[in-house]
């Protein structure tokens, strides 16, 4: 920040930290990319076996059910809405697909209803939000409750199993090992962060998502349909939620009514940490991308370092506000 001088006027910061608080705008992923290194240096010297290919595995595992999550969050974060419902909708779409599993369906049409359900649990959402005008925070809110009750009330509060002799297909596709201890859910979260950040910013729609999040009514204005790019993003949020649950789901082979609880705070610190604002028009997805890894590091590398598991939390939420300052000083840093 600059400092007063005598006659009390503030000065400004050397044109160094300027023009790199400049960049740093432009490119907020680096913010995440630098904690990344930081934490992977770390854990390297205090977390035994946290280098082997095995530990490697173990975070691209946990990475990816909360990355494929976090970049329907990222999206619709972009475009000024939360979405709180999505650790619900992923406990959903995990239901779906083991009840339709277990009652004998084919394994891809259990899927597709699962992921159509989800959908239809954003559509409703982003309805709700773009015609009543009532605040995403609270509609997501309420559907985050409602859906983990009709979960709870639909099993009875059980936990639901599907262990087949073989295989499937299905679930190989979604969640198998395909190298070592490496699984396809990696593949699905790698491919769809760098999809969906290619649609962000190199298409029309993503400057849409942009334009709508930064300044609604000047984006209005332009000819921006900003309700449709609201509602196309909650539904993408809630399918890439639901899409998790199915993964999730194929790698335990069981699924309670408790799935995914929480799982939308980790996501919006995922997003956060990735350089995504909170107040929306800013982020892209491979900040997000570097945000997820940082988490999935925190979490494996202090349980191989020995710590408490209660200090993972603890830990990524000192990292949010950490993110949240040194992005909200660049900013300013920038505008002067």
């Amino acid at each position: 920040m600059g400092q007063k001088t005598a006659a009390g006027r503030v000065k400004s910061p050397p044109r160094f930290f300027h023009l790199f608080a400049l960049w740093l705008r432009q490119h907020p992923e680096f913010g995440a990319f630098a904690g990344t290194v930081i934490v992977f240096i770390g854990f390297s010297f205090t977390a035994t076996r946290f280098l082997t290919a095995d530990s490697m595995a173990s975070i691209l595992t946990v990475a990816a059910e909360l990355g494929i999550v976090s970049a329907g969050i990222t999206f619709l974060m972009i475009s000024g809405e939360f979405d709180l419902s999505v650790g619900s909708v992923l406990g959903v779409a995990a239901m779906i697909f083991a009840m339709t599993s277990k009652a004998g369906w084919p394994h891809l049409a259990g899927w597709v209803l699962a992921l159509l359900a989800s959908a239809g649990i954003g559509l409703l959402n982003g309805i709700i939000v773009t015609r009543t005008r009532i605040p995403s925070f609270i509609t997501t809110l309420g559907a985050m409750m409602f859906w983990r009750g009709i979960l709870l009330a639909v099993t009875g509060g059980f936990p639901i199993s599907y262990f087949p002799r073989e295989m499937p297909l299905m679930f190989f596709a979604l969640n198998g090992r395909f190298a070592g201890q490496f699984r396809t859910s990696a593949l699905w979260f790698l491919g769809i962060m760098l999809l969906l950040n290619l649609v962000l910013v190199r298409t029309r729609y993503g400057n849409a998502v942009y334009a709508t999040g930064g300044n609604r009514e000047a984006a209005r204005v332009l000819g921006v349909a900003t309700d449709k790019v609201k509602l196309i993003n909650f539904v993408i949020s809630a399918v890439l939620a639901g899409l998790a649950g199915c993964i999730q789901f194929s790698r335990f082979l069981s699924v309670d009514p408790m799935r995914g609880l929480g799982l939308e705070l980790e996501a919006i610190a995922a997003a956060v940490i990735g350089g995504t604002l909170l107040t929306g028009g800013a982020g892209n997805l491979i900040g997000t991308l570097f945000g997820v890894l940082l988490v999935g590091m925190v979490r494996s590398g202090l349980v191989q370092a020995g710590a408490p598991a209660y200090w993972y939390q603890a830990f990524v939420g000192l990292i949010v506000v950490v993110a949240v300052i040194v992005n909200t000083n660049l900013r300013r840093w920038a505008l002067k």
